[in-house]
């Protein structure tokens, strides 16, 4: 039985239902007994409870009454059986145990397991289990099993969740009233979308997984609609540039924004874009800031802009556009925007372009639009606290609404299309600071001109934005910028370079 960490986890990533269809063709096509898988995947938990914490000998386990409370019942017999002290908290009617959770729960009694009623977790334990709620948790936890939640959440020993950390919901990785955040998570079978994106990361910790030697052949049985997303993937499909090579044939990006008092935006996404590989990137600015952004970076070609009109000629150069950054939401801005979107040109749309998108509302399909959960909230009209509770559901309608592609900023940044939903899991909280958001769609639109897809430009940038951001956060997280990011830019553009 081989445990997988966090950097070599599988790619797909399955609803709650399908992971008990797996689970369920494992057991009915191929014969694998409930109750063996039960005590694989409790074995794989205790392992690496060994390894992660090996001088922990004073362990409290929280077990429901479902399976998930069987896995913690295996938990609790073999670190029993390994000489620990152990204190197993029942929530919830131990009558109502059943199955194959039944029988693991009576082989723990059989070797003297002692079963208490949860009240309170002893202060010196060494470390916490979590088999309290799994994956089929429908509504929000409310009393005793709340409280309980809240107590290990206040406990000072690290927790252990078993396949899914107990109050998140593993479709939308939203928090049903209250969750475990565990130090580590161990799942199994299939990886559940809702562990990596809204508050899925910051419950899970560390995430391993096991699959519990299921035959491969039983994953034939369900397609998953979301997949994880890294950027070891696309580096291996970068070739290096051709000798002859001229910057015509790298793509002319042109970059609309910048109003009155907001220079920096539009600067940061013009360095990107020349950063990741576009021969040729227009700015179109406020008269003030052009001069200022040629003097800083004169390798951008600058304009001043103060009427749509001069926007023409700039347009009829490029091969698309990115709008947004620093745009505001004056008379200047909504008249750029409406001129842009005229052209016809493939577009990424970002910041305010997309809260003036939010009050005139229109679908189209060679559009990216890069929301972060305000804006989103805004384009749908509901609260940015609707938008994180499932941010699945509100990727998919935004697409719906609006077409093209749809990229939702934040942990787990999501990527549809309309075909499979794509999930960035690299990335940190360093991330969290102006100027990210700028840099990221300049990087999209310099992908681009020169010659991605939508989907794969919106796929692509996401990576090699998170990427370059933990490369940048080796020197911390806390005081990073946006700038920080340029030089890992290029350095991962570049695939004959090494990291």
């Amino acid at each position: 039985m081989t445990i997988t960490k966090r950097s070599d986890l599988p790619d797909a990533l399955y609803l709650a239902e399908q992971v008990r269809m797996l689970d369920q063709t494992a057991i009915n096509q191929f014969h694998l007994p409930g109750f063996a898988l039960m005590e694989r995947a409790g074995t794989a938990a205790f392992n690496l409870l060994r390894e992660r914490w090996p001088q922990a000998s004073n362990i409290t386990i929280l077990c429901g009454t479902g399976n998930n409370g069987g896995d913690g019942y295996v938990v609790a017999r073999l670190a029993l059986e390994g000489g620990c002290n152990v204190q197993l908290l029942q929530l919830g009617d131990s009558t109502k145990i059943a199955g194959h959770a039944r029988a693991h729960a009576d082989r723990y009694r059989a070797i003297g397991g002692v079963v208490e009623l949860y009240e309170s977790i002893d202060p010196d334990r060494d470390l916490i289990v979590d088999a309290v709620l799994g994956t089929g948790l429908e509504r929000e936890v409310t009393g005793l099993w709340r409280d309980a939640l809240e107590a290990v959440n206040q406990h000072a020993a690290p927790v252990l969740s078993l396949d899914i950390p107990s109050g998140l919901n593993s479709d939308s990785g939203g928090i049903m009233g209250a969750a475990i955040q565990a130090d580590a998570t161990i799942t199994f079978i299939g990886l559940k979308r809702g562990m990596f994106s809204g508050e899925g990361p910051a419950c899970c910790g560390e995430i391993a997984f096991d699959d519990l030697a299921i035959p491969g052949e039983v994953y034939g049985a369900v397609s998953s609609a979301t997949r994880k997303l890294q950027w070891a993937d696309y580096a291996r499909k970068l070739r290096p540039r051709s000798r002859t090579q001229h910057k015509g044939q790298s793509g002319h990006l042109l970059l609309v924004g910048g109003d009155v008092g907001m220079l920096g935006a539009i600067s940061i996404a013009g360095q990107a874009a020349m950063r990741t590989g576009a021969g040729l990137v227009s700015i179109a600015t406020r008269r003030e800031h052009a001069a200022l952004i040629a003097s800083q970076r004169p390798e951008l070609m600058c304009h001043a802009v103060e009427k749509a009109a001069l926007l023409a000629p700039l347009l009829e150069r490029a091969d698309a556009v990115v709008i947004g950054p620093g745009l505001n939401k004056s008379d200047w801005s909504l008249t750029m925007l409406r001129r842009v979107l005229e052209s016809g040109l493939p577009l990424v749309m970002d910041a305010d372009a997309l809260n003036l998108l939010a009050g005139e509302p229109e679908i189209r399909d060679n559009w990216v639009l890069t929301p972060h959960p305000g804006e989103a909230g805004r384009l749908l009209g509901c609260s940015t606290a609707t938008v994180q509770l499932d941010r699945f559901t509100a990727v998919t309608e935004l697409q719906q609404r609006y077409g093209g592609v749809i990229l939702l900023k934040g942990a787990g940044t999501l990527i549809y299309g309309g075909d499979l939903i794509g999930l960035c899991s690299e990335g940190n909280p360093g991330m969290a600071v102006g100027g990210m958001g700028d840099l990221l769609s300049g990087i999209i639109g310099s992908l681009i001109v020169q010659g991605e897809s939508l989907r794969e430009a919106a796929c692509m940038g996401a990576c090699l934005h998170a990427r370059a951001a933990d490369l940048a956060a080796r020197g911390g997280e806390k005081g990073m910028i946006a700038p920080d990011l340029l030089p890992f830019l290029r350095r991962l553009m570049n695939p004959e370079c090494a990291e």
